[in-house]
């Protein structure tokens, strides 16, 4: 991937988190499978059941990367946030912003960690937070991912095997029918 491409996801993400907390909310986790350099879009998680419906969840983000070839994804989650709704531990920092870039070959985990500021006064009366970003983590090449995550960075790779004249498509209408929040790029919503 560019270091431009890069960049340009990272910040989109920490403005969405900024965004997001700042209205009292954490964003839900997001997948952006990539083909050929070009982004696909950006597809959240559906409203997921703590436990194994989370799991579950999470891990279906990875239908829309396979189903589009894509040949390498990101995906962003908060680090308390998953754990919690998918029940596991909680591992690194917290509060952070994750994101992973893979391919077929392996992955690699970054890690924007931040501290919760509040603001002088909400003006509309809402629990909400600013995110204060603290210097990133070093990138680890192959760092450990939740459950979820893994299986999605893993079945993003594995073609979708649908007997329909539009795999992509079909895939796409399935997962917003499921709750997923989808926005494909231009060239890929046609």
């Amino acid at each position: 991937m560019e270091t431009q491409t890069w960049d340009a996801l990272v910040e989109s993400m920490k403005s969405a988190y900024a965004a997001e907390l700042g209205g009292g909310t954490v964003p839900r986790p997001v997948i952006m499978p990539l083909v050929r350099g070009e982004l696909v879009g950006l597809i959240w998680v559906r409203p997921t059941e703590p436990g194994e419906d989370a799991l579950t969840g999470i891990a279906e983000l990875a239908n829309i990367a396979a189903a589009a070839g894509a040949d390498e994804v990101v995906l962003a989650w908060e680090t308390r946030d998953v754990a919690t709704a998918c029940q596991l531990p909680i591992t690194g920092p917290v509060p952070c912003l994750n994101m992973v870039h893979a391919t077929k070959d392996g992955h690699v985990l970054h890690q924007f960690p931040y501290t919760e500021r509040l603001p002088a006064h909400s003006p509309d009366g809402r629990d909400s937070v600013e995110p204060e970003w603290q210097p990133a983590i070093e990138p680890r090449p192959g760092g450990e991912l939740l459950l979820p995550v893994q299986a999605a960075v893993d079945y993003s790779f594995i073609p979708l095997e649908l007997d329909h004249p539009s795999p992509f498509g079909v895939t796409v209408v399935l997962m917003e029918e499921d709750g997923y929040n989808v926005r494909l790029n231009e060239a890929f919503a046609r």
